[in-house]
């Protein structure tokens, strides 16, 4: 009889060295994950511009500029201020801008954020949105503006395909940053 108990009694699976179960409260966040996250997703997103997507005008949204503006509306103490400026400037290289022109933009928007987070620091969704299309039709302009110091520039009118599809985009940039955060947070 007992060997039949003792078959009974016995752990259906063996446990393994290592696989114990450790509770997830209080464990501390990886620092290189906390803080690589938002940076790769900007420059990455910002590398999403030199795509093989050839049209005759500018068609595809800043989207270097949309993580960076969603970042930072959606975490106001993640990114320091002077963060528009290296991302800006990697984007000029990524994108063919002139150099230090989404430098100084960008770095003009985290301005007018930090302003606003100062003012009005209970922003909704709808809100942050507004801001977000606001800041992005200015740094679309801007970057236009500073093209036409370069080269000949051509008719404004054709700035507003993609000044529209960076507005109605920049919901989807905004999930996309908060499935990061969630992922980014959890230990």
């Amino acid at each position: 009889m007992k060997g039949p108990v003792k078959a009974l009694t016995k752990p259906l699976r063996p446990r393994r060295a290592g696989r114990d179960y450790k509770s997830r409260l209080n464990r501390e966040q990886s620092a290189i994950k906390m803080l690589a996250i938002p940076i790769i997703t900007i420059v990455l997103a910002s590398m999403m511009t030199g795509m093989p997507f050839i049209t005759e005008q500018a068609l595809l949204p800043p989207f270097g500029l949309m993580f960076l503006l969603a970042w930072r509306l959606m975490r106001p103490g993640l990114l320091p201020m002077w963060a528009g400026l290296p991302f800006g400037l990697i984007d000029d290289m990524l994108s063919g801008q002139p150099f230090g022109s989404a430098g100084l933009l960008w770095s003009l928007a985290m301005v007018v954020i930090e302003l606003i987070d100062t003012r009005a620091p209970w922003r909704d969704y709808w809100q942050d949105w507004f801001i977000a299309s606001l800041l992005i039709m200015a740094c679309i302009f801007g970057g236009f503006w500073f093209v036409g110091l370069v080269y000949t520039r051509p008719a404004a009118i054709t700035l507003w395909p993609q000044i529209l599809l960076s507005i109605f985009t920049y919901p989807l940039a905004a999930r996309i940053v908060s499935r990061l955060d969630r992922w980014r947070l959890a230990a």
